[in-house]
C-alpha cells in the first residue's frame, strides 16, 4: 500500500487526503518533520504561502523537504505548494524549497473575488480537467529539464521535472481524481525503481 503525506500547516487538506484515498492510496497527515519518514510522496497543499513558509519554518520543515525531494521522492505542490516549490518567484529575493526549476508569479490571475474554473488540457490526461483557480500563481519560464503539462490563456498552469509535480489550481476541489492520480502513479513508479 502507497502512503502519500498531506502537509497539514494550511489548506484544504482533508480534501487532498479524500482524492488519495479515492486513487487507492492511503492518505496522512504531516504535521510533525519525522512523519516525512512513513510516507512515499507528499503533497504541499494551497494556501497563502507566505503564511505556509513562516509555518514551515516554525516546524522546521524546510531542509527535510529538501532532503525528501532530494531522495527522488515525488512531492506535487498545488496553488500556494506551487509557489513553495518553485525555483524563483517574482518579486521576491529567495525562494522557499526551491526544488523545481521554474519561475512563478504570485497572485497572476487576480484576487479571490477573481476566482473561476476553467478546462484544461493537461498531458497525459484523454479528456480535458477541471482546474478550480483561487487566486492562483502562473509559472513565468521554466527550464529545458521542466516538461510543461497544462497552459491556460498562453500562461504555464502545471509542470513537472523527475519528481516534482506543481500546477496553480486546485485539483482536489472537484470530484475529477485523475491529477492525484497521475502523482500516485509518480509514487508508484518511484517506489517500484526502489524494490528493483
Amino acid at each position: 500500500m502507497l502512503t502519500i503525506g498531506v502537509l497539514g500547516l494550511q489548506g484544504a487538506v482533508r480534501e487532498h487526503i479524500q482524492s488519495i484515498e479515492a486513487c487507492g492510496a492511503e492518505g496522512k497527515i504531516i504535521k510533525r518533520v519525522e512523519e516525512l519518514e512513513s510516507v512515499d510522496g507528499l503533497i504541499i497543499p494551497g494556501g497563502e504561502s507566505t503564511t505556509m513558509r513562516r509555518l514551515m519554518d516554525t516546524y522546521q520543515f524546510i531542509d527535510p523537504i529538501k532532503a525528501f525531494a532530494a531522495q527522488g521522492k515525488p512531492i506535487f505542490g498545488t496553488c500556494a505548494g506551487l509557489i513553495m516549490l518553485a525555483k524563483h518567484i517574482e518579486d521576491r529575493e529567495d525562494a522557499h524549497l526551491g526544488v523545481l526549476n521554474v519561475s512563478v508569479a504570485r497572485n497572476s490571475f487576480g484576487r479571490q473575488v477573481d476566482s473561476f474554473e476553467a478546462d484544461l488540457e493537461v498531458k497525459g490526461l484523454d479528456a480535458p480537467f477541471t482546474g478550480v483557480f483561487i487566486r492562483a500563481p502562473h509559472i513565468i519560464s521554466a527550464d529545458d529539464s521542466v516538461e510543461i503539462m497544462a497552459e491556460y490563456d498562453g500562461r504555464i498552469v502545471m509542470a513537472k521535472e523527475n519528481n516534482i509535480l506543481g500546477c496553480s489550481f486546485h485539483p482536489e476541489l472537484t470530484d475529477d481524481h485523475r491529477l492525484t492520480q497521475l502523482f500516485v502513479d509518480m509514487v508508484k513508479s518511484y517506489k517500484t525503481k526502489l524494490a528493483v
